[in-house]
């Protein structure tokens, strides 16, 4: 074969799961090539890091920009009840007194940006303007890709291993009908942007804020951007949020009057951009990985965002799967066995995650867990952080069962 058309890893999509996976590779000497649509990044939403991005972060050798840049410095996280009521602070250096504890709010155009050219600078041969048609198989094993590059030519480029970090549009998770909605986190997101709007001051000043409806049907994210700006938004069920409803800008403020604490933080800015919505929440594919294939990102699946975890899932998705590409080609197997033999582990962390969430809009209270386990004050925050890949922590979800099955005055008097 030419090796002028061959690598040994092509990486398609070159956001945060993909650049991840291509510069982690390049690290390890391997010739990788990254395909990417986009002459640009584009806008996506998903703008707030969790502690636990910053290991990854670390490999990437991507510390220093962040330190250095303009992002909102991010300590902690508040949530607001049905009734308006703000918790106190959680910071998550009282927990890990650590750098780590300390994350940013980022644009995510220019953070992407900075993921791309990270990639670029240790090694990568990035290709923006490339539109992959095809993922080519011989027999069960994925072999190389099919593009159309930025000149409109076709031509097929060969490799051992395709990292297919494509986003929700993954041309093999549909190739193989692998997609999994979830059974109950159907969920959608109506979000805008305002600038001079209501900033908190201090260690709070770039906190991540949750906000319940006063009707308990969903809440509202409000996360501090740099530039003035706010991110706004609404998450709720699907058909709540979208059926029988008008234009999304139009649901959007009438949500604004359900959740009277952002309707009075915002009063004070303008709304600088157009309101957006997505309907396409939470699944994961059936499988992360075939003969001479592995999905990461958002490839791999999608978790609601009420705890921000979707940076986090897609750096440490393209993490784990470039560790196993760099093992599987020194011992000269891309098998499936090879290739996944992280998928398992990572599944469980974001099942975990995926736990979590799903009690947040069952009622789930903080305070009041904690004040009846107090010995998992801990765990939760490790869940809180990302920190989600230890078997421990599923002692928390026996005992969130446990509570659940109790009388009300056992727990409200513990």
């Amino acid at each position: 074969m030419n090796s002028a058309n061959f690598r040994n890893v092509v990486v398609i999509g070159g956001g945060p799961a993909g650049a991840t996976a291509a510069t982690l590779l390049a690290q390890q000497g391997v010739s990788v090539t990254l395909l990417e649509r986009e002459l640009t990044p584009q806008y996506r939403v998903g703008e707030s890091l969790i502690p636990e991005t910053y290991w990854p972060l670390k490999r990437l050798k991507m510390l220093e920009q962040l330190k250095s840049s303009h992002f909102v410095k991010k300590r902690g996280v508040q949530f607001v009840n049905s009734s308006g009521k703000l918790s106190a602070p959680f910071y998550f250096h009282e927990h890990k007194p650590h750098e780590s504890s300390q994350t940013w709010q980022i644009g995510r155009t220019e953070f992407d940006s900075m993921m791309l050219q990270n990639a670029s600078d240790q090694g990568v041969e990035v290709n923006q303007g490339v539109r992959v048609l095809d993922v080519l198989f011989n027999g069960d094993r994925a072999v190389g890709v099919l593009l159309k590059d930025s000149d409109g030519k076709r031509k097929e480029l060969f490799a051992d291993v395709i990292v297919d970090a494509s986003g929700q549009s993954s041309m093999i998770i549909n190739k193989f009908k692998l997609r999994e909605p979830d059974p109950t986190l159907n969920k959608g997101a109506i979000w805008t942007y305002y600038e001079d709007a209501f900033r908190d001051e201090g260690e709070n000043e770039g906190a991540t804020i949750v906000l319940s409806l006063k009707n308990s049907n969903g809440w509202f994210w409000y996360i501090p951007l740099h530039n003035n700006k706010v991110s706004v938004g609404v998450v709720a069920d699907f058909d709540y949020l979208f059926k029988g409803r008008q234009d999304h800008a139009t649901t959007f403020q009438e949500e604004l009057e359900n959740c009277p604490v952002v309707k009075e933080r915002i009063a004070m800015g303008k709304q600088v951009a157009v309101t957006r919505a997505t309907k396409d929440y939470t699944y994961r594919a059936k499988q992360a990985t075939g003969n001479g294939w592995v999905l990461v990102g958002d490839a791999l699946g999608f978790l609601d965002p009420l705890y921000s975890s979707g940076i986090l899932l897609a750096l440490k998705s393209g993490e784990l799967a470039a560790d196993a590409i760099v093992e599987g080609l020194q011992k000269h197997d891309t098998s499936q066995a090879q290739l996944g033999k992280w998928s398992q582990d990572y599944f469980k962390g974001m099942e975990r995650m995926r736990r979590l969430v799903v009690e947040f809009y069952n009622g789930f209270n903080f305070g009041d867990f904690i004040r009846r386990f107090p010995h998992h004050k801990g765990n939760v925050t490790d869940l809180l952080i990302g920190d989600l890949f230890k078997d421990e922590l599923d002692l928390v979800f026996e005992d969130i069962e446990l509570m659940k099955s109790e009388p009300p005055s056992m727990t409200n008097h513990q």
